[in-house]
């Protein structure tokens, strides 16, 4: 692969007017094809096949409408005051309006549904008093001798059938409509549709009418059900990563030109990629959170791949190297692991294909895709621009001082014995108390509570919770499937009894009942939970209902709603976690035994990546969840951790940990291959890679850590988990506590029994075989030329590199 790099960037060198006319033509392709079949971004998230799924289903089928989305409005009298009559039938003007809209099926007017209750309030006192005086006339006939047995059989009916009204007006009297001050209402909007089946555009339309409404004297917010939430993709905080990455390559360079680069390779390829991936929008059902991903991946891993090439073209160029020549040694060598390490990422994300979750497999898909590109970019593109700047790629002073002895290597002292016991310890330490949080992380999705302060739907949220209850925010719907079909006279009576066992669990707010099939076999029930959608009470709540209550012999129960499937969604990915993780695992141990061939390199590569990935759910748990240091990354109110993070950032952070090993050890190695002593050739491989593996990760920290400020929801905690593993596996783990463990272990660090080096495949990821044999700083053993090179390493001989060879 060295050899076909290293053509490929003479190639790309010699034509590079065609080269990056090839790829601005692919950008506008891409653009071009987002433009024309480029469809709406979905912000809700579903798995196929969970409880929630099926009963929603069910509910289609029995109810119809009842399984449909629903958003709410909230009407607040700006003054605090009561609503006037004028402002209440400008509401129901609104309502009315909405109703005719595409994909809603009904309208809940507040003030029609308070008045509904309070007919029913008078009808059952009615009713009641009718009932007394119905008695009281039976008591007198009885006195006087009459036979009045089958009147009194009557009356107990009919009281009967009154208790259960009464009961069921009961446990629904907290489930009003309009705040007991009057100064709020709640107006339902009901969509044919399920949430996760709901178009976008019909959103939008409703979506419309609210934002052009205006009653006097009320402040009108809508919950976060009629948006997508998709216009905080780009924002101040993710230009402000990539400006910090541009400050970061002008210091690394010494100049603007070659700093300049980089980035405008990663725009290529995120136009590219991201683009490309839109234009598929239309045909498939995408949420807003996976371009996004793409974007994140394609800028950072864009910037650092770029970077290593351009970083060892410079160095070749102060050695004295002719451009030509070190533009194709730069992509064959520096080249050959850049595109190892966007494998690593590439298969990494691809691996999410086991989940089985389709909009996680899609989110894989969607990001390896810009990964690909990014590395088609870096060898291709790079070596082209790379061409075009020639010598400009120095600074000036760099330049006065090509093949100045100062830039030849040498090999620095190994790393003291006591310094790397105590740098490994507290590495290790250090990152096993950061992630002690994640012990109590709990997964979800954001809710109201976790949007933008000022948007309208973090507002209609947190005036419902404190005006008619948390728990209104994420209304449970339960199923009761009869045994045998209810007459019309025991229905009410039914009704009343399996209210009255869901009211008499804890956490229960009220109930009230919202439908019942023609059979007369199937009732649903609104339940309003005493906790909001994401809370632990909630959560009980749902598997109490599933798992303990009875409703009567024979009676199925099923529960479904937006925090049910919530609560699905999060216990299926942490179900799914562990098994990823290890496929994570076990990929990284059979990639560095090829590219290392020792065993216990990949051990110490792997564990690092689970100390770093561990500590990253820590701080992510602490800060989301714990809510520590939450007004410095707007966490202002802390909930679950986001129940996809996880799985995402296994395999990403999986891809960029090997990166940085990839960078370091093999310096390492290619020290000791050349006859460098086994702890001097880790300080030497150290001193090699720390600086563009510093850079790096700050540059990967910078893109991802802007996106913790990002206007949509699910991508802020996204990108601290990110940035944060790349701070723990780049600083801690790859420049402490591997170099460490390499100095511990001294020669047995490369030991490999001879029947597996046979079985593993011989690779030579930097391109070795390119490079011109000289020998390396610090190497000692004389090899006779006449016999094949060899180095002893555990107690046996390994062939060297071709480039020994040579």
């Amino acid at each position: 692969m060295a050899a076909l790099l290293d053509r490929l960037g003479r190639f790309s060198a010699r034509h590079r007017w065609s080269v990056v006319g090839a790829w601005v033509l692919l950008l506008a392709i891409a653009g071009g094809a987002f433009a024309l079949f480029g469809g709406t971004l979905s912000s809700t998230f579903d798995i196929p096949g969970t409880a929630t799924d099926k009963v929603t289903t069910q509910l289609e089928r029995e109810l119809g409408k009842v399984g449909g989305a629903t958003g709410t409005i909230v009407f607040r009298s700006a003054d605090g005051t009561a609503l006037s009559s004028a402002q209440q039938k400008d509401i129901a003007g609104l309502l009315d309006r909405i109703d005719r809209k595409k994909g809603v099926s009904s309208t809940i007017d507040p003030y029609d549904t308070r008045a509904q209750q309070q007919a029913n309030a008078a009808k059952l006192v009615a009713a009641q008093e009718q009932l007394t005086a119905a008695r009281a006339q039976l008591a007198a006939a009885k006195a006087q001798g009459a036979d009045i047995s089958a009147q009194l059989g009557e009356l107990d009916a009919r009281a009967a059938q009154l208790d259960a009204g009464t009961r069921l007006l009961s446990a629904s009297k907290d489930l009003r409509m309009v705040s007991a001050d009057g100064s709020t209402a709640i107006g339902v909007v009901q969509f044919r549709d399920t949430l996760l089946e709901l178009p976008a555009s019909q959103k939008a339309g409703v979506a419309s009418v609210i934002d052009a409404a205006h009653i006097p004297g009320v402040r009108i917010d809508s919950s976060s059900e009629f948006s997508d939430q998709v216009d905080g993709i780009v924002g101040p905080g993710e230009i402000t990563g990539v400006i910090i990455a541009a400050l970061v390559l002008v210091v690394m360079f010494g100049a603007v030109l070659p700093a300049v680069m980089p980035l405008v390779s990663s725009l290529v390829g995120v136009g590219v990629g991201v683009a490309g991936a839109l234009a598929f929008s239309g045909t498939i059902e995408m949420g807003s959170v996976t371009p996004v991903l793409g974007l994140m991946l394609g800028l950072a891993v864009g910037i650092d791949y770029s970077l290593f090439i351009i970083n060892r073209h410079r160095r070749q160029l102060k050695e004295g190297m002719p451009p030509a020549a070190s533009i194709g040694l730069a992509n064959g060598t520096s080249g050959g692991a850049v595109v190892f390490a966007g494998s690593t990422v590439l298969i990494a994300l691809l691996a999410l294909v086991v989940t089985g979750i389709p909009f996680l497999t899609l989110m894989g898909v969607v990001g390896a895709a810009c990964v690909l590109v990014a590395v088609l970019v870096a060898i291709t593109l790079t070596p082209a621009l790379l061409s075009l700047l020639g010598m400009r790629v120095l600074s000036r002073r760099a330049r006065a001082r090509i093949g100045h002895p100062g830039h030849a290597q040498t090999t620095p002292r190994p790393i003291r014995t006591r310094r790397a016991v105590l740098g490994g310890a507290l590495a290790i330490v250090a990152l096993l108390a950061i992630a002690v949080p994640a012990l109590s992380m709990r997964l979800g999705l954001p809710d109201g509570s976790a949007q933008a302060q000022d948007s309208s739907s973090y507002r209609a949220y947190e005036t419902v919770a404190q005006e008619f209850g948390a728990g209104r925010n994420g209304a449970l719907l339960v199923t009761a499937s009869l045994p045998h079909a209810a007459s019309k006279a025991d229905l009410t009576t039914t009704e009343a009894g399996i209210v009255d066992t869901l009211m008499a669990q804890d956490h229960v707010a009220g109930v009230a009942p919202i439908g019942v099939n023609g059979a007369r076999d199937f009732i649903a029930f609104q339940v309003v939970p005493t906790g909001g959608p994401s809370s632990v009470s909630t959560e009980q709540l749902v598997h109490t209902l599933r798992d303990d209550v009875s409703l009567g012999s024979g009676v199925g129960v099923d529960v479904a709603g937006q925090a049910s499937g919530n609560i699905d969604i999060s216990e299926k990915l942490a179900s799914i976690l562990p098994t990823y993780l290890a496929v994570v695992v076990g990929l990284s141990l059979i990639i560095m035994l090829v590219v290392f061939r020792s065993l216990l390199v990949p051990v110490m590569a792997t564990a690092g990546f689970v100390l770093s990935f561990l500590a990253a759910l820590g701080a992510m748990t602490a800060v989301y969840q714990w809510g520590w240091l939450g007004g410095v990354f707007g966490v202002h109110d802390p909930g679950p951790v986001l129940n996809f993070a996880p799985v995402i950032i296994v395999g990403v952070l999986f891809g960029l940990a090997m990166d940085y090993q990839l960078f370091l050890v093999s310096g390492m190695r290619e020290a000791y291959v050349h006859g460098v002593p086994a702890r001097a050739a880790v300080a030497s491989g150290l001193r090699h890679g720390r600086a563009v593996v510093t850079a790096a990760a700050i540059i990967m920290i910078s893109v991802f850590g802007g996106f913790v400020f990002s206007h949509l929801t699910a991508i802020k905690p996204l990108g601290f988990g990110l940035a944060a593993g790349v701070l723990f596996d780049a600083f801690v783990v790859r420049m402490v506590l591997i170099p460490s463990l390499m100095h511990l272990a001294g020669r047995a660090a490369w030991w490999l029994p001879r029947w597996l080096d046979r079985m593993l495949p011989h690779v030579d990821i930097e391109g070795s075989a390119l490079e011109r044999p000289q020998p390396h700083p610090g190497a000692t053993e004389h090899r006779p030329p006449a016999r094949r090179p060899r180095v002893r390493t555990g107690g046996r001989m390994l062939p060297q590199p071709a480039v020994e060879r040579r």
